[in-house]
């Protein structure tokens, strides 16, 4: 798996930005019952009660370093992107009890989501890989946490589609139809301003279009909600004069049949929207 970072400047602000949300006035719980102990240290085990991709562990370790600095010390038996199982110790975490206490669930918020992320997409990548396919994420993702979804997703083994609207041109129906429903007259547009850097993507509904882009020389079709069937045509069609992808209502259970219909990448919004969140917790000893 390629190595794909989350630098410590990108990720501060928005752990700083969670940590005011959710303790904006203090944690009266853990500043309370901690104030009179003479020595409030404790050690904590983060565990998992079911298998799973572990996603977020730099994360996770500056929740605590913004919180509680060198208060606290986190000592992790597994890396971003190992299987781990049910029972498993995860990490142990030790040090000052109210630094745990008010970080816990934050920490655990954050990888609980990213961890169940990498779980549910390596289970379509391991389906599409048979097949020599790339499954992709989109921008259907939540607001201010896409960083933390695009690195989950790389982290179980898939690929990412675009960052962002600056990334590339995806020409879709509601940008064609500002230009009669042309394609080429919304192509040669947006080849006026484009930088020579950037690629361009049109979404095709039907074979028409598919024709119309290839005449365009288009670098990547997205072939949407089209059947396999209906996929394999087009690629007959495009024969490898640009990337092909395929999307819209694909699922774990049919997969396969897009991944073997010719096509390079499968995206899809339910390896980021779908995925349930991998049940991690803390078990306490004093």
């Amino acid at each position: 798996m390629t190595k794909f970072y989350l630098d410590d400047f990108l990720i501060e602000d928005f752990i700083k930005s969670a940590l005011k949300e959710d303790m904006y006035y203090g944690d009266i719980t853990s500043e309370s019952i901690c104030c009179n102990l003479k020595n409030p240290k404790f050690k904590v085990y983060m565990t998992t009660r079911e298998d799973g991709v572990l996603c977020g562990k730099q994360v996770f370790e500056k929740v605590f370093e913004i919180l509680a600095k060198n208060s606290v010390k986190i000592d992790f038996y597994f890396h971003d992107g190992d299987e781990i199982k049910a029972g498993d110790k995860i990490a142990s975490i030790e040090g000052d009890a109210r630094h745990i206490l008010s970080g816990e669930r934050l920490a655990l918020n954050f990888v609980q989501k990213m961890s169940g992320i990498a779980t549910h997409t390596r289970k379509y990548q391991k389906l599409a890989d048979k097949y020599n396919v790339k499954v992709v994420d989109t921008r259907k993702n939540t607001p201010n946490f896409r960083i933390f979804e695009k690195y989950s997703v790389k982290v179980g083994g898939n690929h990412v589609h675009r960052f962002n609207l600056s990334d590339c041109v995806m020409l879709k129906d509601n940008h064609i139809a500002l230009y009669d429903n042309s394609i080429t007259k919304a192509v040669n547009e947006v080849r006026k301003n484009l930088s020579h850097a950037h690629k361009i993507e049109i979404e095709c509904d039907n074979i028409e279009q598919v024709k119309e882009s290839v005449k365009n020389k288009v670098d990547i079709i997205m072939l949407d909600n089209m059947t396999p069937d209906k996929i394999r045509e087009a690629c007959k069609i495009i024969n490898k004069q640009a990337i092909v992808e395929a999307s819209g209502c694909i699922t774990l259970e049919n997969i396969e049949e897009y991944a073997s219909s010719g096509v390079d990448i499968i995206s899809t919004s339910a390896i980021v929207m779908k995925a349930p969140t991998l049940d991690l917790g803390f078990d306490y000893i004093l």
